[in-house]
């Protein structure tokens, strides 16, 4: 019986399936959604045409297809015009069938036409890649029985499964979920885990979505995204050129009042405020219910409205507005740090002020912060007047 050209123990089997699964998801990661979907890097045509071609032979995904969903899922994310929004669908229907709703989606021309612009139109994509989308997988196949003999039957299949559970499902799925969140952004986007190896980086989703156009998905010191490993490398060698990062937020101890600066600061990294803002509230949060007494067999659910008290205004259901305003018409401190919370949220909303203005007002929100008698919210405005 043919055993393939390559005889290994069996965890060499194991070793290339991760391997070869490994190298389409930095193709996924690297091309289709940094490069390809929000143009954070540049890349030379040797490592584009290359992965290309591996996701030809690996997925048979089709680039304009899969760059034009993506760009549609963060136009419309958690809307019911997401194409895989686990808030709108539910957990269960993205996790299991994250595929089928790509495919789906994929049959839409009005997503193509509208968010597909700028994607690979040579003669290759057009009588290849696309055309014959199915094609690769099949040599693919082929390849693997070659190789390997009846395990490159594993092997592929192991392939094949990979992208539509890790990527369809798992991030688009446990990445609106489950997990913790470092900004706090419109959408229910979380880190899954602050080590990005498996899936390439993609695990750091809410990162992502706070800064899509960032080449690099990673943001805390703890964090590592191997995604961005392998761009550093490529932009080492020549081969890739980043366009875009995130902007990093530093102090300057010796600022007392907020200036140009500031403001820009605090606009840049607006999803960063709001997430220091909660996470210094937490407690006195907490703390203001605990006094209050609501527990959760009350009439309101403590969980809920401690979310709701870090969530702009404009996001809540008149029920949900409602119901906050009792609970903090009961309170000045939760009244107070609220409220603080909505002016300054205010304030890069502002669109129609000058920043002359929006300074002006920076500045004001700083005063009351420091004059409301609660001990995090001033700590909190400290810090913001030193942002640079």
């Amino acid at each position: 019986m043919f055993s393939g050209f390559i005889d290994l123990p069996w965890w060499g089997y194991v070793v290339v399936a991760l391997a070869l699964t490994h190298i389409t998801i930095a193709s996924v990661t690297i091309f289709l959604h940094r490069h390809q979907a929000h143009r954070a890097l540049e890349l030379h045509a040797i490592p584009s045409h290359f992965f290309r071609f591996w996701l030809w032979l690996t997925t048979g995904i089709v680039t304009k297809e899969w760059a034009a969903i993506h760009r549609k899922h963060h136009a419309k994310c958690e809307t019911e015009e997401d194409p895989h929004s686990p808030i709108i669908l539910g957990i269960k229907k993205v996790l299991l069938e994250g595929a089928e709703l790509y495919r789906k989606e994929a049959r839409n021309q009005e997503t193509l036409d509208r968010y597909g612009h700028g994607t690979p139109h040579d003669w290759l994509e057009n009588n290849l890649y696309s055309k014959h989308s199915m094609m690769g997988i099949t040599l693919m196949l082929a390849i693997n029985v070659l190789l390997f003999g009846p395990l490159g039957l594993t092997i592929w299949a192991v392939q094949m499964a990979w992208i539509p559970i890790n990527a369809a499902g798992i991030v688009n799925g446990a990445g609106h979920y489950w997990g913790y969140r470092n900004f706090a952004c419109a959408d229910a986007s979380t880190n899954i885990v602050p080590w990005g190896i498996f899936i390439g980086g993609e695990e750091l989703h809410n990162n992502h979505h706070a800064y899509a156009s960032s080449a690099k998905l990673s943001s805390k010191w703890y964090e590592f995204d191997i995604g961005w490993l392998y761009i550093r490398t490529l932009k080492i060698i020549g081969l890739a050129q980043v366009k875009k990062l995130a902007p990093q937020l530093r102090l300057n101890l010796t600022k007392t009042a907020c200036d140009l600066e500031t403001l820009h600061a605090v606009i840049a990294n607006r999803y960063e405020v709001t997430a220091k803002y909660a996470k210094l509230l937490k407690k006195t949060y907490s703390a203001e219910i605990a006094r209050l007494k609501l527990q959760a067999s009350d009439k309101f659910d403590v969980a809920r409205i401690k979310h709701w008290l870090h969530q702009d205004e404009s996001d809540l259901t008149v029920q949900q507005k409602t119901k906050l305003g009792i609970v903090i018409k009961a309170s000045v401190t939760l009244h107070t740090a609220y409220t603080l919370r909505q002016e300054l949220a205010a304030i890069w909303q502002r669109s129609n002020a000058t920043k002359e203005q929006l300074v002006k007002q920076l500045e004001g929100w700083c005063h009351r912060a420091e004059n409301s008698g609660i001990a995090a919210v001033q700590q909190f405005s400290r810090n913001l007047r030193c942002y640079a």
